[in-house]
């Protein structure tokens, strides 16, 4: 922090420390996307994903900084216009004078992680990482996997599953009535995870969405499979994530989006 006050390199020095860049998966865009290291920040909103709905929050709370888990862009861009939603928000981010930073799977990845807390919140005991990664100082690594003190049936771990994320529905594969003792957890879409998880031994496996082929594959393998939502999976660590911002600012406006939903609706 300098002696004029917070700027965006600070917050940004206070992101890497807590979600370290270096273990961000290859194929990820992460760090700083739209902004000027130097300016001087007062308003931070956290949100999971950039839509015009939180877009249009942080214009009119006068955000100077979005902390955005979802990467906008996420790939590389020819052209930003108006003719495309992606263009349109970051234009009318760049006008309002907005930044972005987004930490994505080096959020997932991270010590205190969002894999990490879910694991911890479903009570699952030796936790330690599906896929290893050389940088372990900073993470243990990607995905998590531990064991739980007592078997629990897979419908009993749904129920777990349902409070900590806080909702009332979610989807499954399995027999629930099945005894479970090893747990996968894989924020978001981890449907690349199954198969380590499998080699690892694990009864079951906690992600927030899978594809119907992922889901036939989990269903050959005999690996439970608990679909929360990829939102649900995700967005708790955000409101997380702009506590922890708060703690370490204390003299910064910093919330998570009011207006952020999930897309997705049941009838």
């Amino acid at each position: 922090m300098t002696t004029n006050g917070t700027t965006l390199r600070d917050v940004m020095v206070c992101l890497d420390e807590f979600a370290p860049l270096a273990i961000a998966e290859d194929w990820d865009n992460v760090g700083l996307l739209v902004g000027d290291p130097q300016r001087l920040v007062n308003r931070v909103m956290t949100c999971l994903t950039i839509t015009p709905a939180t877009a249009q929050e942080a214009i009119e709370r006068n955000a100077d900084l979005i902390v955005s888990h979802h990467p906008l862009p996420f790939r590389p861009l020819k052209q930003i216009t108006t003719e495309t939603t992606v263009g349109r928000l970051l234009l009318g981010l760049l006008s309002a004078n907005i930044a972005i930073y987004s930490p994505h799977t080096a959020f997932d990845s991270a010590a205190a992680g969002i894999n990490q807390r879910i694991a911890e919140g479903l009570g699952l005991m030796e936790i330690r990482a599906i896929i290893d990664q050389d940088c372990q100082e900073k993470s243990p690594g990607a995905g998590r996997l531990g064991s739980l003190e007592n078997p629990i049936t897979l419908a009993e771990l749904a129920a777990r599953v349902k409070g900590f994320l806080k909702i009332d529905t979610l989807r499954f594969v399995g027999d629930l009535n099945r005894h479970l003792t090893t747990v996968a957890v894989a924020c978001g879409s981890g449907g690349s995870f199954l198969d380590a998880a499998h080699r690892a031994g694990c009864d079951v496996m906690v992600t927030g969405e899978a594809t119907f082929h992922t889901c036939l594959e989990a269903e050959a393998l005999e690996i439970g499979l608990l679909l929360p939502g990829h939102y649900a999976s995700e967005r708790f660590a955000l409101e997380c994530l702009a506590d922890f911002l708060a703690d370490k600012f204390p003299d910064l406006t910093i919330w998570p989006s009011e207006q952020e939903a999930d897309p997705l609706s049941s009838l």
